[in-house]
């Protein structure tokens, strides 16, 4: 049974922005694979001049003392819930320990420049060719991971499973993606994810390829698909967009938006964009004039994908100044 931080975002994916920023070695497996989106393949016998090809990060056998690190800048910085240490295809190349440790840093430093490491996963044994599932009980933003194997070999890929938390600092209270991953927001429920989790719907940039999104079963009843979302902070919606990219035949037919504020009442909902329809493989825009709200609801009718979900408002003073205070809180 996989932990149910799993369904927190990746906040290290090469697809939120990810990037392996150093690693001192990388002879036989680039290091740019660890955070790949995709799950590791392997196609044996396929050889190139370093020898098998591998789908993940390894590095030569160790003649002397040591370890081999790799680090990861954060594409969402925030609170780390969990780390899964994967060692797919890596049999008897896997390096038998890792240890993961977290740093904070503010603008864009070097790795040279990175300090105040902490262990969030002390060193613990790996087997080949798995999953290893670590939970982490970190009560600060981190915007940086370390990876050390002991003393050296493969890693197919490194999850870092977590809340985002954005720098206010960064964010523009009139112009903000209420609904964005990278400022906070975060899916509280949906009614299925068959073909794709719904955090793809708020993810940074947009939806190369139709498994980037949010996708649904086929309905065989009378009901509809739902995903609700709590916003970054309390705003008013003024522009919403619904990105049916790369979904043809399977795109929904219509779609609503409706919006609740929690901190009047949590049960009442009301629409921010009343039900209309889509169009297959397109980028709708639509202004809206709304309320202040701090959830909203995404129905799409019956079924079917949607690649994106944004909804551009501005931030209210006291969304604003919860911003500032989160940030603080999990950053001092």
């Amino acid at each position: 049974m996989r932990p149910t931080w799993t369904r927190l975002p990746d906040l290290a994916s090469r697809a939120v922005g990810g990037s392996v920023v150093w690693a001192d070695d990388e002879l036989f497996a680039e290091r740019e694979n660890l955070i790949a989106h995709a799950e590791p393949e392997f196609r044996p016998r396929t050889f190139g001049h370093k020898g098998q090809v591998y789908d993940g990060w390894e590095t030569r056998r160790r003649r002397e003392p040591g370890d081999d690190r790799a680090i990861v800048r954060l594409g969402l910085p925030g609170v780390i819930r969990g780390v899964v240490v994967d060692t797919a295809f890596f049999k008897g190349n896997h390096p038998p320990f890792a240890t993961v440790e977290a740093t904070r840093a503010t603008g864009y430093p070097s790795p040279a420049e990175l300090s105040g490491w902490e262990v969030v996963v002390p060193r613990s044994p790996l087997g080949g060719d798995r999953k290893h599932y670590f939970d982490v009980s970190a009560r600060r933003r981190h915007t940086h991971v370390r990876l050390t194997i002991h003393p050296d070999g493969g890693v197919a890929r490194l999850r870092v499973f977590g809340e985002p938390v954005p720098d206010p600092d960064l964010l523009v209270p009139g112009a903000v993606d209420l609904a964005a991953l990278e400022n906070g927001a975060s899916v509280t429920g949906c009614s299925d994810m068959f073909f794709g989790s719904p955090n793809n719907l708020i993810a940074p940039g947009r939806a190369a390829v139709m498994g980037d999104g949010w996708e649904t079963a086929r309905r065989r009843d009378d009901g509809n698909d739902w995903v609700e979302i709590r916003l970054a902070a309390p705003g008013e919606v003024r522009l919403a967009e619904l990105d049916t990219s790369h979904f043809k035949g399977n795109a929904p037919g219509w779609a609503a938006v409706r919006g609740s504020d929690a901190r009047v009442d949590p049960d009442t909902w009301f629409d921010v964009l009343p039900r209309t329809r889509l169009q297959p493989d397109t980028r709708h825009r639509f202004r809206v004039s709304g309320r202040e709200i701090t959830h909203a609801r995404l129905d799409i009718y019956p079924d079917g994908g949607m690649a994106r979900l944004r909804l551009i408002g501005a931030l209210t003073p006291d969304g604003e100044a919860e911003l500032v205070r989160r940030h603080r809180r999990l950053s001092d």
